[in-house]
This record gives structure tokens, sequence and C-alpha cells, in this order.
């Protein structure tokens, strides 16, 4: 009977994920014409309720508008995504804890129609652990790196010339605990990121306290232990996400626990980093009941936004120039409930956050001086978004 029940929960996820063939096609009579200065904006979900995948949305690059163009691709729990370099292909994981037969998650392929931005399903592939959480394609295009938050492990996933995923060519297990013995009794690989040079790669581990650093090959997906092969923060601050500065020589990390931002400097020729600040994202004393999620650099290099959780709000940082130090600017309501992440548009001017738990994308200009968040208006809805992705429209 167990065999018989875990055969349906594989052929149901299998189903779904394969649904994507189907939902993702692009329909030739629903081409639009497009405005100049359009994005393309695919929203990662957590499915269930009225979720059933990727969503997608266009944007006015000048006002900031969006319009929704519903379901862009049927898959499961495609919590985070990550588009190739030339655009035509768009990766997500698929944040389950089983698939074929074994304790893993999904790292899904797609090819992105250029016309109408939907998506085609292209195949799966096992990540390598349960619950994968974050996901990255390096620089080159050859490879997909993903972080399995459930197993505490990252892999390397080659991509094909077809755009799809191959078989791994690397996997890394994390060891070890840290101080909070009801979420850090063993790892958590929450993140990965790859630096400018696509010569490193980062992994914040939310169970251990450690931003691990690895020596990435992009011509074969090796990954190897960088010297030293770790920057600690403070114990039972659960690193989460990670950012660099466009200068190449600043990196931050959000600690989800602690409701802190630490910063570091980086010596981009070694893959070494060294702390220098830490400070909180919320206001005064608060910090119980909250935690963090998101984390990214404004593309000028003078601002850094973060997301807090339960006080539902994004803290606006200045980023000094000399010594890379923050200072808070202000905290501004997302205008909804738990903002697991928020996206910042290439061109800097607009910020759209996440609201997971009031189904909503609200929109915001960024002043290009202080840094500072206004709300345009817009609050769109998208059941249970998570992940915000842009794609320019040629």
């Amino acid at each position: 009977m167990k065999n018989q029940i875990c055969s349906a929960v594989r052929a149901l996820v299998l189903a779904v994920i394969a649904g994507a063939c189907v939902a993702g096609a692009a329909d030739p009579t629903a081409v639009k014409p497009k405005a100049s200065h359009e994005s393309f904006v695919y929203v990662g979900t957590y499915t269930g309720g009225e979720s059933r995948g990727i969503y997608l949305f266009r944007m006015n690059q000048e006002t900031g508008e969006l319009t929704s163009e519903g379901l862009a691709g049927e898959t499961m729990n495609p919590s985070f995504l990550a588009l190739h370099p030339n655009g035509r292909y768009l990766y997500s994981v698929n944040e389950i804890s089983g698939f074929g037969g074994k304790p893993t998650g999904v790292v899904s392929a797609f090819s992105v129609t250029p016309t109408t931005g939907m998506l085609n399903f292209l195949n799966p592939k096992a990540s390598g652990g349960g619950g994968p959480c974050h996901l990255v394609v390096d620089a080159e295009g050859n490879h997909v790196l993903v972080a399995n938050y459930g197993g505490g492990s990252v892999e390397v996933l080659p991509i094909l010339e077809s755009g799809q995923v191959g078989d791994p060519t690397a996997f890394v297990q994390h060891e070890g605990s840290s101080v909070n013995s009801e979420r850090q009794t063993g790892p958590h690989a929450h993140g990965i990121y790859l630096d400018a040079a696509n010569r490193f790669a980062f992994v914040p581990d939310l169970g251990l306290d450690k931003i691990f650093v690895y020596r990435f090959n992009a011509k074969t997906g090796s990954l190897s232990p960088n010297d030293p092969p770790y920057a600690a923060v403070k114990p039972g601050s659960g690193p989460r996400h990670f950012a660099f500065h466009p200068e190449g020589h600043r990196a931050y990390v959000i600690n989800e626990m602690l409701c802190t931002i630490t910063a570091f400097s980086y010596d981009p020729e070694k893959g070494v980093l060294k702390e220098t600040q830490t400070l909180s994202t919320l206001p005064g004393r608060l910090r119980r009941g909250y935690s963090t999620a998101e984390i990214f650099v404004h593309p000028s290099g003078r601002f850094l936004y973060g997301s807090n959780r339960g006080h539902d709000s994004i803290v606006v940082c200045a980023i000094d120039s000399e010594s890379g130090h923050l200072k808070v600017v202000e905290h501004k309501s997302t205008g909804g409930k738990t903002p697991r992440s928020f996206g910042i548009d290439p061109s800097g001017k607009f910020l759209l956050a996440a609201n997971q738990d009031s189904d909503t994308i609200v929109v915001f200009t960024i002043d290009q001086e202080s840094g500072k968040l206004e709300p345009t208006g817009q609050k769109l809805k998208a059941s249970k978004p998570v992940s915000v992705q842009f794609l320019p429209i040629p």
C-alpha cells in the first residue's frame, strides 16, 4: 500500500510539472502589440489555492504600469526563478520534498516565447536535496546552481544546447549545526550567488550561520572549497540571502532570524569576505516575531533594500561610497502582508514588492537622490507571490 501511495504521489508531481507544456504554450491569437520600453515580469509563487505556477506581467519601464498576462507556465511551487543571460530560457525551483522516489526537489527548465513571454516546459531534474529554495544561472549560461534548504546542500546542473538541464556536475552536502535549538539543528542552504567574474559561488546557510565560499569552474561546473571556506556571522543570525555591490568590492547578507544586515569587504581575486558592519533592519528594538527575507543593492550602488516579514516593510539604506557602510534612510510599508521577496527593475526606477500572505504585487517608485520609496497606487492581484524577475522586451 505504501509503495502504491508513493507511486501515485510521484505521478501527480510529474503531471503538475509537465502541465507547463500545455499551460505555457503560446497562443498566436494572443499576441499583443507592445509599447516601447517594456519588460516581461515573471513572478514565482507557492501553488495551492488560486496559484498554479509562474505568472507573467508586462511592465511599462517609463511609468511602472503593470498589466497582467496571466499564467505563463503551470508547475508546482516555483518559488524562485532565474533567467538565462540570452533571455531565451527560464529556470525555476520546484520547492517540494520528494521526486523520482528520492527526498529531493526539482529544477525545471522552460523556453521563453519571445513575442508573448509565455513559457514552454522543457524538462525537470532533481535538485539533489529537499526543499530547493534558490537558484542562479552562471554568467556564461552554461550551468544552473541550486540551493536546497531542506536538504542543506547545493548542486550544479549543466545547461544543454536545447536549454534543458542535464545531470549534475557537482554536489556538496553541508554538515553541522548552530545555537538555535529549533531552527539550527542542521544545515539549511538558503541561497546561491556568483560574483561578477563568475569565479566564486556564495551560499548563505541559515542553519550554520556561515556564508560558504566555493571556487566555481564555469567550464566543467565543478565546486571546490575556497580558502578560507566560509565567512561566519553572529551565532543565531540565520543568514538568508546575499547581494554584491556593483563596484565588486562590497557584499551584504540579510540575516533572517536576528533581523540584521551584515556588510563585508570582498577580495575578488581571492574570494574572501571580511565583516565590516552589522545593523538592524527594524526600527528601535523590535524583533520578536519578525524575520527578514530579501536583499538587493540598487543598480547605482548608492542604496540597499531589505524586506521585513511581520513588520511588513522594506528597509532602505544609503551606502557610504568610501566604506560601504549602511545608514538607514527609512522603513516603508509594503502595502501588504509578508514581503517574501521583491524586485528592482534594471533601470532602478521601480521596486515591486511581492506580498505573499496578502496575494499582491505593489509597485513603488525609487527616488534616485534619496533612495526612498513611494507607492504608485498600483496593487495587483497575485496568489502567494514569492520572487520577481525582469526580462526586457527587445
